[in-house]
């Protein structure tokens, strides 16, 4: 090991370093490639490093989607409305996609994690407070059915852009004007779902 790594590790960085190296692999090649021997390779560390941080390979996934959730709690907090908030959830697609791999398929994680519990009810009250934020008659008779339907919205347009199905349709358009334009046909400037 060369004593830049060494100097790292000591420094308590290579907890930092796995979550990266593990990021890189998840954007590449998808959570399924994701090796703790892999990521001790990677940074250089014996094959035990990376489980005195995590444990095993859950542990790791579990820590991504923690952080994932608590970076996206911070993307949606500065969100002036709903539809500001969903256009934040398409940036955060776009600009973190290993994290929203792993945040949304709760199979690969614990979710009975602590970190991840309080990441993941930030987040959740990020997105209730744009719904709560719409006039009464623009969240219909139920506000968690509204939750729903933007969420299915926001969610469903980040997960078609992340795979590529949108090429056609986006014709080199900006993916956050394009999503803008999406909720506007669905809310309508007061809010309500479109009749």
């Amino acid at each position: 090991m060369n004593s830049e790594r060494e100097r790292t590790y000591h420094h308590g960085d290579l907890r930092r370093v796995i979550l990266d190296a593990a990021l890189d692999v998840i954007a590449t090649n998808g959570p399924g490639a994701l090796s703790l021997r892999d990521l001790a390779r990677r940074a250089g560390v014996s094959h035990a490093a990376p489980a005195h941080h995590f444990k095993d390979r859950t542990g790791l996934l579990t820590a991504v989607a923690a952080e994932g959730y608590a970076l996206f709690a911070d993307a949606l907090a500065g969100a002036p409305d709903l539809r500001e908030r969903g256009v934040a959830y398409v940036r955060f697609a776009a600009t973190h996609p290993a994290h929203f791999r792993v945040m949304f398929q709760p199979d690969l994680h614990r979710t009975d994690d602590p970190d991840l519990l309080a990441a993941r009810a930030r987040a959740t009250e990020a997105l209730r407070a744009g719904v709560a934020d719409l006039p009464p008659a623009g969240r219909g008779e139920d506000d968690r059915l509204a939750g729903v339907a933007a969420w299915s919205l926001a969610h469903g347009f980040a997960t078609l852009l992340l795979s590529g199905n949108l090429s056609d349709a986006m014709e080199g358009r900006d993916p956050e004007a394009v999503f803008r334009s999406l909720a506007g046909l669905i809310f309508t400037p007061e809010g309500r779902a479109g009749d």
